[in-house]
Order: structure tokens, then sequence, then C-alpha cells
């Protein structure tokens, strides 16, 4: 932005200006024209852009077009510079005027120039390189879109207590982590004279200085870099110089967008005339300004590749650790050792713990959202236990309620989708909530809803999940990828939950002759009894009305859903595997009795056939220790029949131990960290 606009000729002396480059400025022609000339010409030295517009040749007696243009048609003379000068008043432009008819001049104006560079430059093209753009719209305007522009900035997602030093104005950064920022370039040249003049100010808002910091690199070389605007800082001032200077400077943003906070973070550079006279104030010759975007958090689906299994390992239960273990391998998945909290039971590593990644052009980070429900226990060992490279925020809930769905494991992301011409490249992120106002209603905390929506390329989508004793959506759901696709298929299944399935299969069984066969058959009587089950057969189970009751009822609670899913993700039936899946309806567990309530919510009748640990075409599933015939489980081999003729291998894992009790289902207890999407975020529109 120019603040010098007009430029006004003399013919008593020659006129002298200081330019920036890639600014223009007007130039007044007719200011200093004398009475009696009715015509000019106007030339520039090399370094000099004059455009002429609104003009038109003077034409002579004889009919023929001079290059002397007439003084009396409204006119813009524009002037720029292309590159700074060596020295003062380094180009210059000479206007000559002429009576008519006349071929030389009466009189000539004189304007010597100097020109200098001032600008801060980012990666507006998004390409991971920084060039000086004579285009100061994209820098100042952020857009969406294949075809849009602007710059980016990462969030920090360091553990706290990494990269830290004693001295809050200074950091140290590895060379890994400084890969992570972004790069920001200062550049002003120009004849020493002028630039001891002008001092530069490098400036943001005050409320926009607390969502992000600026570094510069000490000169010593140590790796100590001195934070230059954040919070509480928000200006940087630089002495006049005796000389050019082009700097780096090293951008990270604090935070995420947020319901308070737009992402978007601008940084102005000025250039400032000094006063020789101190009873005048200085005054602003120039200004420039870039604007970030800061990279949202962006939540992974289960179709993605696993990268890495987080595992408590501690969580000894029936050989479930070696279990998946082995399916990893199997799945050429690294596993990673958690060290598990024994307040904590393992269930938070699923229930409060979201693997995701954000990224700009120059880097992808992968982390970790924690949101912890006990402010108590901020301190978790899940970052100490993190894969290097592998970020780690804390972002804090409200909840004060074990069953509860105000909880990041209450989230699932569905794969890419397309419908009705929108276009999700990312996917969408699925919540659940209680539908409707209800004195034992249970929904997402307003600040992590708000924080979803916020991200922008995952547009939301909320669920009725309020009927489940847990409230998470993963309980009834689960996406799978196709591994085998054809034209008309969306790429990926999507599992439900039926009960009406489990009905139908147990009666084609009773049918066959089969209905004394018992459920848990091989799960022990203590094992039942601290999990409040009974070994009951498929005859007691289709004779129980009370059980078929709660069983349709929530079988409309999986129906709402499956409309919702199938407006809002664009799917068709064929795209839907219907999993044989039992609830029973009881009271909340592990709450205060002050909180209890008559009201009673679903869990599984049998361990919970939706919770898959999805490996690509490895699938590890809850072991539902269903009605052994002829040695083989029913259900189990029900599953294998939906799923086997599509790619996928099952493989059964025994957690009975941890179905029911405060443990709950065995996914609670490990967590995959899966491959980012190639598409990248900034080319979408929200």
């Amino acid at each position: 932005m120019s603040f010098q606009s007009i430029v006004r000729l003399s013919l008593d002396s020659p006129v002298h200006a200081v330019s920036v480059l890639g600014t223009e400025f007007c130039l007044d022609l007719c200011g200093c024209a004398p009475q009696e000339c009715e015509s000019f010409t106007i030339s520039g030295s090399p370094g000099v852009l004059v455009d002429i517009r609104n003009t038109v040749p003077v034409i002579t007696n004889d009919g023929v077009a001079t290059t002397q243009l007439s003084l009396s048609d409204p006119m813009d003379v524009l002037v720029k510079m292309t590159s700074p000068t060596l020295a003062i008043d380094g180009d210059k432009v000479m206007v000559s005027y002429y009576q008519p008819d006349e071929e030389v001049p009466m009189a000539t104006a004189e304007l010597y120039l100097t020109g200098i560079a001032v600008s801060l430059d980012v990666d507006i093209y998004r390409s991971g390189q920084i060039e000086m753009s004579s285009d100061k719209w994209p820098k100042k305007n952020w857009v969406w879109g294949p075809s849009g522009w602007g710059a980016i900035l990462l969030v920090n997602c360091s553990p706290p207590d990494m990269g830290q030093v004693a001295d809050k104005t200074k950091k140290v950064f590895s060379e890994e982590e400084i890969k992570n920022l972004s790069q920001m370039v200062l550049t002003m040249q120009g004849p020493s004279r002028i630039l001891r003049k002008h001092r530069l100010l490098l400036h943001t808002s005050k409320e926009e200085a607390k969502k992000a910091r600026v570094y510069r690199p000490q000169e010593n070389g140590s790796g100590i870099f001195e934070l230059v605007l954040g919070p509480g800082q928000h200006t940087h001032s630089f002495s006049p110089r005796e000389s050019g200077m082009q700097e780096t400077f090293y951008v990270e943003a604090i935070e995420f967008p947020s319901a308070s906070f737009s992402g978007l973070i601008s940084y102005s550079l000025s250039l400032v005339e000094e006063s020789q006279d101190p009873s005048i104030p200085e005054t602003l010759v120039y200004k420039d300004m870039v604007v970030f975007r800061v990279a949202p958090c962006i939540f992974v689906p289960s179709t993605q590749m696993p990268l890495e299994v987080y595992l408590c390992r501690e969580l000894q239960v029936q050989g479930f650790v070696n279990a998946v273990t082995e399916l990893s391998e199997k799945s050429n998945c690294q596993v990673a050792s958690v060290y598990e909290d024994p307040n904590r039971l393992g269930r938070w590593l699923q229930d409060e713990m979201a693997f995701c990644y954000t990224q700009a052009p120059h880097k992808t980070v992968s982390l970790v959202l924690d949101t912890p429900r006990l402010a108590k226990l901020e301190d978790f060992p899940m970052k100490y236990s993190l894969s290097p490279r592998v970020g780690y925020v804390i972002r804090y809930t409200k909840d004060h309620r074990v069953a509860s769905v105000d909880s990041i494991g209450n989230l699932m992301v569905s794969p890419p989708v397309k419908f009705k011409g929108k276009e999700y490249p990312l996917g969408r992120i699925l919540i659940g909530s209680s539908f409707y106002p209800s004195r034992e209603g249970r929904d997402m905390s307003k600040d992590l809803r708000d924080f979803l929506y916020a991200q922008q390329v995952q547009a939301p989508v909320e669920l009725f999940s309020d009927w489940l004793m847990t409230g998470h959506v993963d309980e009834f759901m689960c996406f799978l990828p196709a591994l085998v696709k054809s034209g008309d298929e969306k790429g990926f299944w999507l599992l439900l939950a039926s009960p009406s399935s489990c009905y139908r299969l147990f009666r084609e069984k009773q049918k066959e002759g089969y209905g004394d066969m018992p459920l848990f058959e091989e799960v022990r009587e203590d094992q039942l009894l601290s999990n409040g089950r009974e070994s009951s057969t498929i005859n007691q189970l289709l004779a129980d009305k009370n059980l078929r009751k709660q069983n349709d009822y929530v079988e409309k609670c999986i129906n709402l859903n499956r409309q919702i899913l199938k407006r809002e993700l664009g799917l068709q039936d064929r795209d839907i595997i219907d999993i044989p899946q039992l609830f029973c309806l009881e009271q909340l567990m592990n709450v205060p009795s002050i909180q209890q309530t008559e009201r009673l919510y679903a869990r599984p009748y049998f361990p919970n056939l939706l919770r898959v640990m999805v490996m690509n075409k490895n699938l590890g599933i809850p072991k539902p220790f269903g009605p052994q015939i002829k040695g083989t489980c029913c259900l189990e081999e029900k599953i294998c029949q939906l799923l086997e003729p599509l790619g996928f291998q099952c493989t059964f894992i025994n957690d009975f131990d941890c179905y029911l009790t405060e443990i709950g289902d065995f996914c609670a207890c490990a967590n995959i960290r899966r491959v980012p999407f190639a598409y990248k975020w900034w080319r979408m529109v929200p």
C-alpha cells in the first residue's frame, strides 16, 4: 500500500521522489503546464515504467499522428519503478510541453526518482517457494480452491516441555522442528543515504499476536531463535540501516481455529520516514501485508492405511495384547507401547485420544489430540510414548461423568464422499448427540463441537447416539475400505449394527434344529457373573419378549441414523452391510448415585462386532461367543460370509474380560495412527 499517490511536477526546479517497487503513483502533468501549451511528450529512464491511459495522439495539420499527447483530454499518467536504484536520483522522468504545431518544446519538467525495494513475502502460491511478488492482492487475501492462494501456518504440536529454554524470549529448535515453521522473508534494498532516513516496523494486532509466534535466528548459528512477535509482543521495530537487508523469519501458530478464532493471521511491514525536525511526526510511506491461514486439524477415517498401533501392553487380558500385536505384524504395521496409568484402565487411549494430522505445503505433521476428562490427569504418559515427529495437543472438555458423549471418542470420520454435486474430499466428521432436549440428555461439549466445526474441511454430521450407554457412534457403525472397487460403488463399505439381522440368523439356526445351542458356552461362569450375563440358548433368546422390545427400540435408533447417513453421505442400500448384533437396556454404569437416572441405555448383549480394528484387509473383531454349531460360532461364520468375499480376513479376538468391565471393548485400549489423505486440504472449497 503506497501513501504517495500523486506527484506534482514543477517547471522551476526538478522534483525528487522516493518510489517503492511494486507501487505506482499518478503524475500531475497539468498543474505546471504553460497555458499556451496544448500537448506534451513523456519519457522515462530504463528503470521506470510509464503507463498513459485515456489519451489520444495529437493530429498535425497534415493529418499525421505524432508522439505528442493532448493536454485537453482527461488522462491518467501512472509511473512505477521496475528495479531499485543504485544511487540517489538514479532514474528520472522528463515531460516536455508543446505549443500548437511546434516541434520544439516550450518548457520541460523533470522528476528524479530513487527506487527502493520493501517487501514482506511468504509462500502465497503454496509451492514451497518464496518469491517477491509484485501482485499485492494474493498476499493479503486468502482464497480456497485449486486455483486459490494464501500462505499456511502449522500449529506447534510439540509436547509442552520440548524445545524450551529458560528465557521465554528465546527458543532452541532442532533441525527437524524448524521444518515445521513457515518462512516469512523481509527485503529492503536501496541507496544507503535513503535507508538511513527510514525505518521498518513489523507488526500485527494484539489479538492475532496471541495466536502465533514469529522468530528470527541468532546470527551466531547456535540454533537459538529470538522471539520477535508473539503473545504480549505485537510490534518489532528495525532501526534505520546503512545498507539493504534480507532477513528470514520463522512463524508457528499456537492454536488451531476455533469458534473464537477464524484461523487467519496477518502481518504487516510499515516503512516510516523519520523527520529531521523533532516537532514534526514521522511519516508512513509504505505498508505491505501478508495473511496466513492456520492449517486445520484433520481426522482420518478407518479406511486409510494403518501406520502404527498404540497399545496398552499392561492389559494382559486373555492374550489380547499378543493377538493385536500379531494382527499388526500381519498388516506390516508397527506397534508402539503406551505406559498404562493404573487409574485409567486403558479406556482413555481411544475415548480421549484421536490421531489426526495437520498439513502445510512444506510439511505434514501427525499428531494426537488429547481431550482429558480430568484436568488433574493432564500429564498423561501418552505424550512420552509417541513416536518421533508425532505431535501432541491438549484440548480440554468439561465432562464430569464417565459415561458421556463429551469425548473425542464420540467421533468418527467418513471416507471421502461426493453427493449432489458437493465434494467432501477429506470425508465428513460424524459426532453423536441427543437430538432433542431432555433432563437426561447428553451432548458433546459446545467447546469441542465448535472446535470441530471451525476446522471447516470435514463438515460435521450429527448422529443420534444418546441411546447408547457410552453414547459413542462407533458402537453401532464402522467403515471398511472397498478392496475391489467397481464403477458404481463408493469406494468403502458402511457396517451398521442390526438386531433384526441377528434375530433372523438365530431363527434360521432354530429352524435347522440348533435352538438348544447356548451363547457364551466358552465363557467361565465367574466371567459371566461379573459381567451381568448368563448362558442363554437360542430358544431362550428368541422367547425373551422384553429383550426383543429393547432391540426393536435399538433398531429404530439405528435406522434413524441409517437415513441420516444415506442422505448426508450419498449412500445407497448396496453400500451398507448389516452386522448381526444384539443390545440390552441397562442403567448407567460407573457413575455416582447422584448422577444415576431412571432412563435405561443400550449396551451390547455380547461383545460388540462393530468395534472393529481395521488394518486394510485385516480386521480385528471382538469374539462374540455366539452359539457353537458344528464347532463354529454361528455369529463368526456369518461375519466371515459377509466380509471375506469382499477380500477381508477376519481375526476374532477374545476380550470378554474387557467388554463389560470398566475397561470397555478392547478397541478402547488401542488406537491406530493412519496415513494422511493425499488430497491437500487447501485445494477444496468448504
